[in-house]
């Protein structure tokens, strides 16, 4: 046999006991679920939204028979969440909600599909709250389904936020009719506005401009009604004293109601309010 030939056959004999070591040492380190789900949970924590998202779904789909595959799931849904994806979020927590809804966590899952939509709902009373009412439907009767639940308190405060958003709504398109003197219209706004959203820092003000507006129409008694409730209701609100002081001014007459606007039928429609 040539040198070179021994030489080769030593090498082989030397380094193949390596490789084979190398490759035991990279079987042994295959991580099992438990470290996969708690790598995609950290990397979720430190904002690596990416690998988290990549390890989380591994863990979904690979391990389909663990709890942890489950936890996963609502793990993916918080993910989104997180990195602002609000419409993608509210997806995984309704598949969730679908897929597991005797899950301990639904009270949790419950609360933050609310809060997918209310994220996305626009603050600008002019807008479109098309997405705030959503809210509202997700979270309406929340306390009641999970009375014990920790974000009982923060359902609530996210409701009056939303509730409150809905009135300003109502208040704003009263407000435009107002200025075009569909009084009528003006009228049935303000007195919806006080039924369905009496509770709301918006409530003082309507009752206010709503009791003006009687004055202005000579309903006395009507005007004089809702200054009582303001009084017994909002006592310290700075629209009491601006109430006084518009009753104490002389009672007018019903105005003469024009033809009915619509704001989708005005220029610009209820954009063109913006500026007023």
């Amino acid at each position: 046999m040539s040198l070179k030939r021994i030489t080769l056959l030593l090498f082989v004999l030397c380094t193949f006991p390596t490789a084979q070591a190398g490759l035991f040492d990279k079987t042994s380190r295959t991580k099992s679920i438990d470290e996969l789900y708690e790598d995609c949970t950290k990397n979720a924590e430190r904002g690596y939204y990416t690998k988290a998202l990549e390890t989380c779904n591994r863990v979904r789909n690979v391990y389909r028979d663990s709890p942890l595959s489950t936890l996963a799931e609502l793990t993916i849904a918080d993910i989104y969440y997180k990195r602002g994806d609000y419409e993608q979020a509210r997806i995984a927590y309704e598949d969730f909600s679908r897929l597991h809804p005797r899950h301990e966590k639904m009270h949790y899952v419950s609360y933050r599909i609310g809060l997918t939509i209310y994220k996305r709902s626009p603050g600008a009373a002019g807008r479109d709250q098309t997405s705030t009412k959503q809210a509202v439907n997700a979270w309406t009767g929340f306390e009641t389904r999970y009375p014990e639940s920790e974000y009982v308190p923060e359902v609530k405060k996210y409701l009056t936020k939303a509730r409150d958003r809905l009135a300003r709504k109502e208040l704003y398109i009263a407000r435009f009719y107002a200025q075009r003197g569909a009084w009528g219209a003006t009228q049935k706004r303000l007195e919806g506005l006080l039924k369905r959203y009496s509770n709301t820092p918006t409530a003082p003000i309507a009752m206010m401009e709503l009791a003006s507006a009687y004055h202005r129409w000579g309903m006395v008694q009507r005007a004089t009604g809702i200054r009582d409730l303001l009084n017994e209701q909002f006592p310290d609100s700075k629209q009491v004293n601006q109430l006084e002081k518009v009753l104490s001014n002389p009672a007018g007459e019903k105005p003469e109601e024009p033809a009915f606007v619509r704001p989708y039928r005005v220029p610009g429609g209820m954009a063109g309010m913006a500026g007023s």
